[in-house]
């Protein structure tokens, strides 16, 4: 509980148990219309500590860790890799949401976040009332334009999907340079992220239980969130809710796609976005100017002081 009080002071934490035994570390604090926040790879909900308190002040925030990452549980992946397809991750978030009392929502992701947010809608629109997301397109929209400058760009992507134990025990083998590594490569602001926020996402991350999560949530994406996603295109599933998207103007999301198009390729509903000037970690390279347009886009302008 300590990183909850350490970077989110304010915030209540909670340890909510969603079902077959799948624990969900969550922060809580504000008052509200609710808003669940969830973090990206390789962040847990501490990547939200300068948005997040920003955001209270108007609702109710929650900042959830999502399974295999953080202080949450990290189960086996199984054959197919569906303990980590974005639905079952999904599912855990409504159930944390539904735990706390709310029932209706806007949700909020960065990177797997976002992924893990897109398929939350998508499978429970009555629960989600809003979706913002954070420098990604659609993942099967990136998939199917893969070419060679996204591919050397993303690397990972193709990587951690090798079969176990290859990406996971050499990730072992040196998981601080591999983490501090990645990290570098996704910001443009220099000092961030903060040195407490690499050490706090290290000590999450320097453990074979979540490497070989983290393995599992990119081998899904690869496989069963795919079959998931040509199953919606199929039956003409589309999103309904309110979208924003926002991106990084000096990152490969923004460079490579016309995210707009992307996102208006897959939903109904209004599109709205914009490019923040940094690279991948909007909320911690661009936090006011991130907390900006969420604010606006949930219905609650600027409070004062910001």
């Amino acid at each position: 509980m300590a990183a909850i009080g350490t970077f989110l002071p304010g915030f209540s934490a909670r340890d909510v148990t969603v079902g077959e035994g799948i624990r969900i570390r969550a922060a809580q604090a504000g008052s509200g219309p609710p808003v669940l926040l969830l973090h990206g790879h390789p962040q847990t909900h501490a990547t939200w500590r300068e948005v997040a308190p920003v955001l209270a002040r108007a609702f109710t925030v929650v900042a959830a860790d999502l399974r295999g990452y953080g202080d949450s549980s990290k189960p086996p992946g199984g054959p197919d890799h569906a303990a980590y397809s974005k639905r079952a991750m999904a599912a855990d978030q409504l159930a944390l949401m539904r735990a706390l009392g709310h029932e209706r929502f806007a949700v909020v992701g960065h990177d797997r976040g976002a992924r893990v947010a897109h398929r939350l809608a998508l499978d429970h629109p009555a629960a989600v009332e809003r979706l913002a997301v954070l420098d990604i397109a659609p993942t099967a929209t990136m998939y199917a334009r893969t070419d060679r400058a996204f591919a050397t760009r993303y690397f990972w992507w193709f990587w951690l999907i090798q079969p176990h134990p290859l990406p996971e025990r050499l990730i072992a083998g040196d998981t601080e340079f591999y983490l501090r590594t990645h990290l570098k490569g996704q910001s443009r602001t220099p000092g961030v992220p903060h040195e407490d926020l690499i050490r706090e996402y290290l000590r999450c991350y320097d453990d074979p239980a979540a490497i070989h999560a983290i393995c599992e949530d990119y081998r899904a994406a690869a496989g069963i969130d795919l079959d998931h996603d040509a199953a919606d295109r199929a039956a003409g599933r589309r999103l309904n809710q309110p979208l924003l998207a926002l991106w990084g103007s000096q990152g490969t999301v923004g460079d490579l796609f016309d995210v707009l198009e992307t996102w208006r390729e897959v939903s109904d509903s209004a599109i709205s976005g914009t490019a923040l000037d940094c690279g991948h970690l909007l909320q911690e390279e661009c936090a006011a100017e991130t907390a900006q347009h969420l604010l606006a886009f949930l219905g609650a302008g600027v409070p004062p002081g910001l």
